[in-house]
Parts: structure tokens; sequence; C-alpha cells
């Protein structure tokens, strides 16, 4: 069974892993992580789930003092698009093997711009009719154009790589300066791709849909957004991330190219929502997904590594344990899966692949019942310790109540396969003792010069 699904799995996680265009949206979306995460924190600060401690922020710098921190969030949620096709742009560059990395960037910044609209409809206070005001909306620059982002970047830097490869190029004699050189010889490729967008953007002009923003979003980003509210949805991804982990590839890195962006999409969703004053209804959040599907790593293996620690008997369990759980605390937990081992262990393969679906399906009915609220528009860094990661990402201290609800169930699945392992290696280590290596009876009293 288990060389059944490594031949299937195996040639699947080597063409996502592979992938040029995933691994550019993949790696593109880690670079915007920082961005949102400091961005986060400003939005933490300003709605602390405490109200004694913004009571003390608003005697110190007075009433409206949050609009300022604001400014910050704004920036990092409403702007996600306008970040995204900057840096997926530049990732799909590098994969291109093009030199010139920040001019893919650069280039899929301009395309995307040149298909966003330019004018919003305004309702004008005490005017007869609403008007027009020139310059670009949050609306178009974040969520709403989370998936036409990642297509601009991909195809405009395909143009650009092409033109490039084709030696449509201005060439100048040498001695140029370098960094001369490298600006001209970007011309033409530039030039191309905007004019294909300047043409897709008329041609759109032209049809029912207006601009490419809304036909992205009706025809691509609102099914897929769709499924990703769905029940199953953060089961299937915690299931398929966790199964690639047993066969030792990195599961997160291979089904983060196509779960990412919904997370991402959901998160900024549940954001501006609260922004707006309404309520916040997607469940399936990068949050959720961080800190109440997995503790310690993938696997969950949080509540394995406290056994280990504290109740394993053989010497190789009780190491492994104590030297693992500081990581395992903050959400790393390589030494386990490569040092126990958990990859291709078919006795820990159960508890292994299913405790982050139970701990799923336990966030998921804790939410819909009520017991904890939906997580907040935030992105905590994915270290962020259980309990702490719990009370920040849903403002509630019923968030940490339930991490440690999940932690206890995790270590009651672990439990008997954690003592049938520790036996096992119990009595490995009990069956070496009394034996002496061959090169204990070796004896350098004869040797000579000679």
């Amino acid at each position: 069974m288990m060389q059944k699904l490594e031949k299937l799995l195996m040639p699947v996680a080597n063409i996502l892993s592979k992938n040029k265009v995933l691994s550019a949206i993949r790696d593109g979306f880690l670079i915007t992580v920082p961005i949102t995460i400091v961005g986060s924190i400003f939005l933490l600060i300003s709605n602390f789930p405490i109200e004694g401690f913004l009571n003390f922020m608003t005697s110190i710098f007075g009433e409206g003092w949050d609009a300022y921190m604001g400014r910050v969030t704004a920036i990092a949620f409403d702007c996600v698009a306008l970040l995204g096709v900057l840096s997926i742009g530049y990732c799909y560059a590098r994969e291109k093997g093009l030199e010139n990395r920040i001019g893919g960037g650069v280039v899929a910044l301009v395309c995307f711009l040149i298909i966003t609209p330019q004018k919003t409809i305004v309702e004008l206070e005490g005017a007869a009719e609403a008007g027009s005001v020139s310059g670009f909306t949050f609306t178009f620059l974040g969520t709403a154009g989370m998936f036409l982002a990642m297509i601009t970047a991909i195809i405009s830097v395909e143009i650009y790589a092409w033109a490039i490869k084709k030696k449509l190029i201005i060439k100048l004699p040498e001695g140029v300066p370098p960094a001369v050189m490298e600006s001209l010889a970007a011309l033409i490729p530039s030039a191309i791709a905007m004019v294909i967008f300047f043409a897709i953007g008329i041609i759109f002009d032209h049809t029912s849909y207006k601009y490419v923003h809304y036909f992205i979003y009706q025809v691509l980003q609102a099914p897929l957004v769709g499924l990703g509210k769905l029940a199953g949805f953060e089961v299937i991804y915690q299931f398929l991330s966790t199964l690639f982990w047993f066969f030792g590839i990195n599961g997160p890195a291979v089904t983060n190219t196509i779960f990412a962006p919904i997370h991402k999409v959901l998160t900024v969703e549940n954001y501006e929502a609260a922004q707006a004053g309404l309520e916040m209804t997607n469940i399936f959040t990068a949050g959720f997904s961080d800190f109440f599907c997995n503790f310690g790593g993938g696997g969950s293996t949080l509540g394995l590594v406290i056994m280990m620690a504290f109740l394993g008997k053989s010497n190789r369990m009780k190491t492994l344990g104590k030297l693992s759980l500081p990581a395992g605390i903050f959400g790393i937990n390589e030494p386990i899966i490569f040092g126990l081992p958990m990859v291709l262990n078919p006795l820990m393969a159960i508890p292994f692949i299913l405790v982050p679906v139970i701990n799923t399906i336990i966030a998921y009915l804790a939410t819909v019942v009520g017991i904890m609220p939906i997580t907040l528009g935030v992105q905590l860094p994915w270290t962020t310790p259980i309990i702490a990661s719990g009370f920040l990402v849903t403002g509630s201290v019923m968030g940490s109540l339930v991490q440690i609800v999940q932690l206890v169930v995790d270590i009651l699945v672990y439990y008997p396969f954690f003592k049938l392992l520790d036996k096992k290696y119990l009595d490995e280590e009990s069956a070496l003792e009394g034996q002496t290596d061959e090169i204990d009876d070796l004896s350098f009293d004869d040797l000579g010069l000679d």
C-alpha cells in the first residue's frame, strides 16, 4: 500500500515543486509575508482584545490614535495584489533565468496597473449626481485583484523573457556603464509587454465586463474562494500536506502553491469586513490553518514530543524528545520527522496523518457552534507558540482553550503508538547492552616502528 502511494505521490510532488509558474507564485507570496505580518502587528495593537489597553493608549496618544496605525495596516492588506504582482513577477523572472529579475517584477507591476481601472465613481455630498475621481482604489489593489495579479505577473514576464531570448534588445557599444546598458536592454521587451496589456485593456472595455478585474474575479477567483469556504477545504489541505511529509516531501511547499492564495484571500476578506463594520464569515483563514490545525509542525507532533521528553523510557525517545521540544514549541519539527523518524514509518503513519485532520474538525466545530470566534484578518508568524497564538488570532481566550483541548486530544491519539514505538526502541537498546564492538578487542601493544 505504501509503495503504491509513494509511486503515485512522488511524480505529483515533483511536478508541483518543480513547476516554474507554481514555484514563482509560492515564492512571491512568501516575499509578501513579512509585510503582512508587520501590518498584522499594527492591526493587533489598534484592536487589542483588552479594553484596558485601548483606554491606556487613548490616555497617552489621545482620541483617534488608531487611525494612524491603520495607515500601515491598509498598505499591508489593501494593497496585497499590488505587492503580489511585483514579487511574483520578480520570482518568475528568476525562474526563467533572467539576469534583470527586478526588471521582470517592474514590468509585471506596470502591466497590472495598465489594466486596472483608473477612475472611480463616487457620491459627492450635495451634488445632484455622482461624479468620478481619477486614481486607483484599494478595491482593485486588494483581494479582488489577487488572482489577476498572479496571472498578469506570469504572462507579462513570459512576454518579457521571450523578447529577451529572441534578442529583441538595444545593443550598445562596449564602454557604456552596465546600469545604462541593462536599462536600455529592457526597453523593447518592456514595451512589447506593455503594448499587449494595453490592447487587452481596450478589448475588455468593449465587453460587458468592462475591465479584466471583473472578468477574472467572476470567472476564476470567486469560484475558487467559494471552494475555500466549504467545510472540506481545510481537511483536504491538511491531509495532503501531512501525507507528503510522510514520504519525506515538504508538504506545505507543495500544497501551498494551490491553497495559499485562497487562504490569503479569505484572510484579507475578514480584515476588510471588520474594517467596514461587517461580520467576518470566513473560517478557513491563514490564521486558522497555522494555529488550529498543527501544533509543533507537520503532523501536529507537539503532543508526541512532550510525551517523548517526559514519558519516554528508551534513551532514544527521551533524548530526541528533550532536544526537539524547544523547537517544537515554535512549530519546527524536522528533528522528529527525520530523526524519530516519521518518514515512511508505518507504525506512526496513522496518528501522523490523522491528528491534523482531527484538529481541523475540532476547531471548525468550535467556531461553528460559537465556542470560539472566527479568526481575525491578521497574520502572525507561524512560529508563534500555542496558547498565545490562539488568543491573538481570535481576540478571545477561548481560542487558547480550544488549542489546549486539541493538544490533549493529540496526546491521546498519539499515546498508544508512542508506547509501541518506545517499547520497540527500548527492546533494541536492551539487546545491545553488554555487546562489545570489534574495535574494543583491538590492541596496539604489539605495534612497533618495524
